[in-house]
């Protein structure tokens, strides 16, 4: 029937020979899959790049990359990597590689527990680009709602551990101890004091993350029972856990006591979800308190992202790490939130910082944040019951199965004893073949820790597997007894915590979905418009990128699940420590370092390991050209290395005779030189490979600041043109987005013969060679969960994808700056007067024109829909933009058209028509309140403050505060929520 039908209509078509076309596609290129992703990716469209690079003078990108790039550095060949592939073929393949992990239940604890992320959590925050793609709040203004999450999270934090104050998150907890005890060493009281004491029962990634820190610094880490030690002036500090790693509660106030009278201070690291129901650490008298938020609704991800705390006394406020926010007011004097004592920042302080600041996790801790929110004080305490109430539960069946489970109170977690009939390894083993994760600590005891998950049929699960061997009946008797086993009453918690409204309001779903959405409203993140921040990189973060994050496969696993159940994992991450070793052109890939800033800590650790390892251990010193980012001198400086800063010329390039000067002062004890490439003014400098060699020849190592990657990509490599070392921001070139200031991921790659001296791990070493090499993040692979994202950013672009993403941000910069240029000088190019892929503007000379400074063109800029660029780095009063190849020909006219429109007020400002402090450049940003207000008397209308661009009236996005006072938030601290009444307009 089907062919009689299908005759008739063939003859009527008769076939004709077509004439023979060379170029004819064959079928598997006409019927090529259509969801390629590099024309998603890339903003300019083929016809806009004829318009920019004729406005550039070129013909083509290649003919404009050629003169950007210096000749001697370039990569002559593509790059060696797979084909890209389309967007589902991508999720196709990436979910079958993840789909070899084995999701176990895991009770192995250390610090890291399944949690149930609230679905209103899930989808409007982690899932959410409106809170992932924002950057760190530097232009508080326009980041009032993820500010006053942050202050929640520091609310929440200080009221859990009964301290005074606390941060808005670090990394990891093992980095927040480590950065602990650098603290306390810096604020001894006795200068000779030189030993820390760490509680043999804290974490054990958190000990192998502390030495780590300490070596460089010359500290004795001391590792002893607490109860054995009795400290002397020779003590600065000690480190507790509480509960410690095998479960127990102990009492630490005679020992705090002890460690206060020899002038010592003492931090304990803690769980929040305990606190809810055991004596905070600052009524044990603790002078810090750190740990990890991350049972707070954070996924475990394979070890991270999660958001680290710390808490202090207030009266050691202003030497505490990380961020800070604080509460100030704006120029109505409506209460106004901001980043506060930035003076301790590395941008500012460098070699001098308290800190690396570059150390914040802000989507994690938003999430905890809200976690904390969306429970309350009494969900978060029921929760807490349930957990000690199954703990205690399987406590008392273990007992009466024979097994010894301590004599110390305990929380979630309990040290078993095994009983002579199996040993800790076969129990364990017969857990895994019921899908179970116990943790071996030796081969007689075990630990398991329950979580919020956790429910009477796991706990049976376990008992089924202690009970190896026992009758089913008597099994069945015990699992169905009730067991009550009480905190002692020392260690019950007394005092309130969480009482402000913020954490008693949102109980229904629809209270807490709208209390999500009013704070995204008052941010500006990539959703509204682009963000041109000089040295920061914010490309798109694809969808696609972002949806294998929240896969189970991804999200639910523990960072110590042995590695037979993390094959998906281990796969992924050998095919992207591959991928990122083609295109930098080295040898090996760490991806432990889970911050740009501590691959730059990992990479100089690895080159002082180097110099060690070959008797040269003398050689400290870094050469640090003076253009560098904060972060360098910082790092070195927690390297054990002493900076010493190179000039740079009139053109902002190294000045490489001051270089080769420095090197031969100091030829004897080089250790290294810290560059960023292309250089922090956004320049190729030509001399790179003399600089390289210059270093080398006196016996130092290059180390390559990769903030300025996304220049280089398919172009040129840094080991190929000298570089020994560079970390890569996976959060910048590699799409992974800065979450309103973290998560971000700072893997290194190396030459070969430092790959020996890459980060290793106490409990699961990344790789063989490395099983004796200090961490630097407390988990094996760093912030594993969201390397996915940049897995799939390399694989739907493949090797000429990326390419051309790189020619097109250098295209999108050099068009702007020509744009620009009539009306703010570009400070700084380079070869045939081009810029890379960023580039700084200098309005310095209208201050004394117009009164104007760069931050008063900042504000104003949020008047017109944009946040503003880089203000004030690496040049004082300057701007620094950079594009990236994700924005649009539009988009880049729009912003360009912003300034130009900004340029004529200053004109006007000059002239005399507007005074010099009444103006829409000093009163912005403009409030919808002060639009609004019945009274006007500014000299300028109400429509060029609110709408003085055309674009303006499609869409509008309106500051929540007018300029907010720095000044007065310094002088008044406060870091915590204010009462309801102080929000009220």
């Amino acid at each position: 029937m089907l062919e009689a039908s299908v005759a008739p209509i063939a003859a009527s078509f008769p076939v004709t020979s077509l004439p023979e076309t060379p170029h004819l596609k064959t079928p598997e290129d006409s019927f090529a899959p259509l969801d390629t992703f590099a024309r998603r990716h890339l903003g300019p469209q083929p016809d806009d790049v004829v318009v920019m690079l004729k406005a550039t003078g070129y013909a083509s990108l290649e003919e404009l990359v050629d003169d950007v790039i210096p000749p001697a550095i370039r990569l002559g060949r593509p790059l060696d990597l797979p084909a890209a592939k389309g967007e589902r073929a991508a999720l196709e393949t990436l979910r079958e590689i993840m789909s070899k992990n084995k999701v176990f239940r895991s009770y192995l604890g250390q610090g890291y527990y399944d949690t149930i992320t609230p679905p209103v959590i899930q989808r409007n925050i982690l899932e959410n680009p409106g809170w992932y793609t924002a950057y760190t709040p530097y232009q508080a203004e326009i980041a009032q709602g993820r500010l006053e999450a942050l202050l929640n999270f520091q609310t929440m934090v200080a009221d859990l551990t009964g301290l005074d104050i606390a941060n808005a998150s670090l990394l990891d907890e093992a980095t927040a101890a480590a950065e602990a005890m650098t603290m306390l060493h810096a604020v001894r009281v006795n200068p000779a004091a030189n030993r820390f004491f760490v509680s043999n029962t804290c974490h054990p990634q958190t000990l192998d993350v502390v030495r780590t820190r300490a070596v460089p610094q010359g500290i004795e880490v001391v590792v002893d029972d607490p109860n054995e030690l009795n400290p002397d002036t020779s003590y600065f500090g000690a480190l507790l856990q509480y509960p410690d790693t095998n479960g127990a509660l102990f009492d630490y106030t005679k020992f705090i006591h002890s460690m206060h009278q020899v002038g010592g201070k003492v931090a304990m690291a803690t769980d929040l979800l305990a606190l809810t129901l055991l004596k905070p650490p600052g009524e044990f008298g603790a002078d810090i308190a750190v740990g990890s938020a991350q049972r707070f609704g954070v996924p475990l991800g394979y070890g991270g992202p999660h958001a680290a705390f710390f808490a202090t006394k207030d009266e050691l406020k202003r030497h505490m790490p990380g961020r800070l926010i604080g509460v100030s007011h704006d120029a109505q004097g409506k209460p106004a939130m901001r980043l506060s004592l930035q003076t301790r920042e590395q941008h500012i302080r460098r070699d001098k910082a308290t800190s690396n600041i570059c150390t914040a996790q802000v989507l994690l801790a938003v999430m905890a944040s809200m976690y904390a929110v969306y429970h309350g004080p009494k969900g978060l305490k029921d929760i807490a019951q349930r957990v000690q109430g199954l703990t205690a539960h399987l406590a008392g069946i273990l007992l009466a199965l024979g097994y010894k489970v301590g004599t110390e109170p305990f929380f979630d977690t309990l040290k078993i004893e095994a009983t002579g009939k199996w040993s800790a390894h076969e129990l364990a083993q017969e857990a895994a073949e019921r899908g179970i994760n116990v943790r071996v600590i030796d081969s007689d005891t075990l630990g398991v820790s329950l979580d919020e998950t956790a429910t009477l049929a796991d706990v049976n699960a376990l008992v089924d597997v202690f009970g190896k061997g026992e009758e089913l009946r008597d099994l069945d008797r015990i699992k169905g007894a009730v067991v009550h086993i009480r905190t002692p009453e020392h260690f019950r918690r007394t005092s309130d915590y969480l009482t402000h409204p913020v954490f008693n309001t949102h109980r229904t779903e629809t209270e807490m979905l709208r209390y999500i959405r009013k704070l995204e409203s008052r941010d500006l993140s990539l959703c509204t418009s682009m963000i041109p921040l000089g040295s920061c990189t914010m490309k798109l973060n694809a969808t696609a990128e972002m949806f294998p994050v929240s896969w189970p496969t991804v999200g639910k696993l523990h960072p110590f699940a042995p590695m037979e159940q993390t094959r998906g994992y281990q796969f992924m991450f050998k095919q992207l420590e591959e991928w990122l070793a083609e295109i930098t052109g080295m040898a090996a890939v760490s991806l432990q370092p889970n911050a740009g800033s501590q691959g730059e800590y990992a990479g100089l650790l690895a080159i002082r390991a180097y110099h060690e390892a070959r008797g040269e251990g003398h050689r400290t010193i870094c050469l640090i050209p003076v253009s560098a980012h904060g972060t360098n001198p910082a790092s070195a400086v927690m390297a054990g290395m002493k900076v010493v800063p190179v000039a740079c010329d009139a053109n902002g390039n190294i000045d490489i005779n001051d270089l080769r000067a420095k090197a031969d002062k100091h030829a004897g004890d080089l250790s290294c030189a810290m560059i960023t490439y292309p250089s922090t003014h956004g320049v190729f400098e030509e001399s790179i490979i003399e600089a390289a060699e210059i270093i080398h020849s006196h016996g130092g190592q290059v180390y390559m600041d990769g903030a300025n990657l996304t220049a280089q990509v398919g172009l040129c490599r840094p080991g190929d043109f000298g570089m020994d070392v560079c970390h890569l921001n996976l959060h910048k070139t590699f799409c992974i987005p800065h979450g309103g200031g973290g998560p971000g991921v700072g893997p290194i790659a190396v030459a070969a013969h430092l790959a020996d001296y890459l980060p290793g791990h106490a409990v699961i070493a990344p790789g063989e060679a490395r099983r004796e090499k200090g961490a630097v993040s407390a988990a094996p692979w760093g912030s594993a969960s969201i390397l996915v994202i940049s897995w799939m950013y390399i694989a739907m672009l493949g090797g000429e994808g990326l390419t051309r993403a790189t020619q097109t941000a250098i295209l999108s910069a050099n068009y702007m700056a020509t744009k620009l240029d009539p009306y703010f000088k570009v400070l700084y190019r380079g070869h045939s007067d081009l810029i890379a892929h960023e580039f700084i503007l200098d309005p310095r000379s209208w201050k004394q024109t117009a009164g104007i400074e760069v931050e008063d063109i900042a504000k104003r800029l949020m008047d017109y829909g944009f946040h503003a660029p880089t203000i004030s780095f690496p040049v004082p009063g300057t701007l620094m933009i950079e594009p990236t190849e994700s924005e649009s020909k539009e988009e880049l006219d729009r912003f360009c058209d912003a300034l130009i429109a900004i340029h004529g007020e200053m004109n006007r400002i000059a002239s005399g028509e507007w005074p010099r402090d009444n103006n829409p450049l000093k009163h912005a940003p403009h409030t919808a309140p002060v639009v609004t207000a019945n009274e006007w008397s500014r000299p300028y209308g109400r429509e060029i403050a609110a709408y003085p661009a055309p674009w303006l009236r499609e869409h509008k996005f309106w500051p929540h505060v007018g300029r907010i006072d720095n000044v007065y938030g310094d002088r008044n601290l406060v870091c915590s929520c204010l009462p309801m009444e102080d929000y009220q307009d």
